[in-house]
């Protein structure tokens, strides 16, 4: 078990369909040790979803717009464990007139709160916790779809806050390398998640993104992104930093659609 002995915080897991539930199961399947956070009316369904593991992880509540729940869940964590091995950054959320189509028309208000939750959220974490990893190192992760490069049909501002996550994840490199802090994201493919069916359009992605994937592509199929995870957060990786994992049957590479396999 590549994570024997290692202890993980896992911010943001929901439902049974959730990215973040795909990454628990893998780090639990390879001897990891989880705290899990949540917050309002969310705690109920991950609490729920983490009857599903075993053992059944304890749920801390972090908002992660609020400085003072990051700051009580540091402290709680601290209780706990004398260490964390390892922080995932599995958090995003845009407001409805930040997606679908109205990019020219999203006020500031939502662009803000759009940013500070998918992508700024990822360094007020990385620095909060950060005490908890500086003597020992350890590995953290996000979860990114491809963005710097390419505008996605009515992704909109969350497309934008990906992208400034990208950038984030390597800033946070540069800063956590002195401690043996290795920041890395994963670029997943399109996944049938409850966060996903709230993007106006996802349903755009269906069938498309499997053909022109080399390897193929399941929006059911979560679980590569979840071993993806548990290799990050080992130890194999141990000089891979600031990188951007794609997960995506290989999608991002492809300048045309392949012809039928």
């Amino acid at each position: 078990m590549i994570l024997k002995g290692k202890r993980v915080l896992l911010a943001g897991m929901s439902d049974r369909r959730s990215i973040g539930y795909a990454i628990a199961m893998e780090l639990q399947k390879e001897g990891a040790e989880l705290l899990l956070t949540s917050f309002g009316r969310m705690m109920t369904i991950t609490e729920m979803t983490a009857k599903k593991l075993n053992p059944v992880p304890d749920i801390l509540e972090m908002d992660v717009q609020k400085p003072s729940d990051i700051k009580a869940a540091v402290e709680e964590v601290s209780k706990r464990w004398d260490r964390l091995d390892g922080l995932v950054h599995s958090v995003a959320f845009a407001p409805q007139d930040a997606l679908g189509g109205q990019f020219l028309n999203t006020p500031w208000e939502s662009v803000a709160t759009t940013l500070q939750v998918s992508a700024f959220s990822f360094k007020e974490l990385a620095a909060a916790f950060l005490p908890l990893m500086k003597e020992h190192g350890g590995s953290m992760i996000t979860l990114d779809f491809d963005n710097s490069t390419q505008a996605w049909p009515k992704y909109d501002w969350m497309g934008v806050s990906k992208a400034a996550l990208e950038s984030v994840t390597r800033y946070l490199a540069r800063d956590l390398g002195r401690y043996k802090i290795r920041v890395n994201a994963i670029c997943a493919g399109p996944l049938a998640t409850l966060a996903a069916s709230g993007i106006p359009g996802f349903k755009d992605f269906e069938g498309e993104w499997e053909k022109r994937a080399p390897l193929g592509w399941s929006l059911q199929d979560r679980s590569p992104v979840g071993r993806a995870a548990a290799v990050l957060l080992s130890d194999y990786l141990n000089l891979t930093t600031g990188e951007l994992l794609h997960v995506d049957g290989g999608y991002h590479a492809m300048g045309a659609e392949l012809p039928p396999r």
